[in-house]
Formats: structure tokens, sequence, C-alpha cells
């Protein structure tokens, strides 16, 4: 006997462009992503709010992108970084990651580096933009 992960409930309609129907009807397709249930959502943005340092979150990114295929890029922006605000965090499009998820993703990492700015200065030395300081 084979049992299938529980998968993500729909999105009421007209409420997201997540693409998860004919992500289901594709034949095929990379169905990870819909193994994040709001309830496994939670958990992850709540271990997002924990990090504990700069191997911690590259950890987390490496996991997310083997578990669920979202790849989450995370580095110093193009300007000056005054603020958390500063550090970009990217999600690549993917079909069925909620549009609700990929907004919340990048708010639990600026929380979690906002709670520690130890990992955000490390983020920021491991791109060489504190050398010599």
């Amino acid at each position: 006997m084979t049992t299938t992960a529980p998968l993500r409930s729909p999105c009421p309609p007209g409420a997201c462009i997540c693409g998860r129907d004919p992500l289901l009807e594709t034949p095929g397709a990379d169905l990870r992503i819909l193994r994040l249930t709001r309830e496994e959502e939670k958990h992850l943005l709540a271990r997002l709010e924990k990090l504990k340092d700069l191997a911690d979150l590259e950890h987390l990114q490496k996991r997310m992108y083997e578990q669920l295929g979202v790849r989450v890029d995370v580095a110093p922006g193009f300007n000056e970084v005054r603020t958390m605000l500063g550090i970009e965090i990217h999600i690549d499009d993917l079909p069925g990651l909620c549009r609700k998820t990929r907004q919340a993703i990048p708010a639990a990492i600026r929380r979690g580096l906002k709670n520690h700015p130890e990992i955000a200065y490390e983020l920021l030395n491991s791109h060489d933009l504190l050398h010599g300081t």
C-alpha cells in the first residue's frame, strides 16, 4: 500500500495566480512545491524567523531547494544597505508557488535577520562589503 503526501489545498478562485491546477494536469511535472501545505508553511516560516547564523540560512536555502524546488537567493542589494530592506531576497518563479507564500518567505527571512543582525553582517562580509573594517 502506497500513501501519497498531502498536497496543498487550492487557493480561492481569482485570489492567486500560482498555477496549481495546470501543474497538476501536466504529466511528469515537479509537484514538490505542492507538498508545502499551509501547516508546513507555518513551520517553515517559524524556522526562518529563528535563524542561528549564516550557515543555518544557507542550509535552509539548500533544504528548500531539495525538498520543494524553491530557489531562494539572499544577497546585499545593489544600492547601499542601511536596513534589512536593503538585503535582496529573490525567489525564482515556480509554478504552484502561492503568491502569499512567495511574499511570506522573504518577510520571515528579514525578521530572522532583524532578530539576529550579526547574520546580516556575516552576509555582508561574505560578499566582501565589510572588508577592511
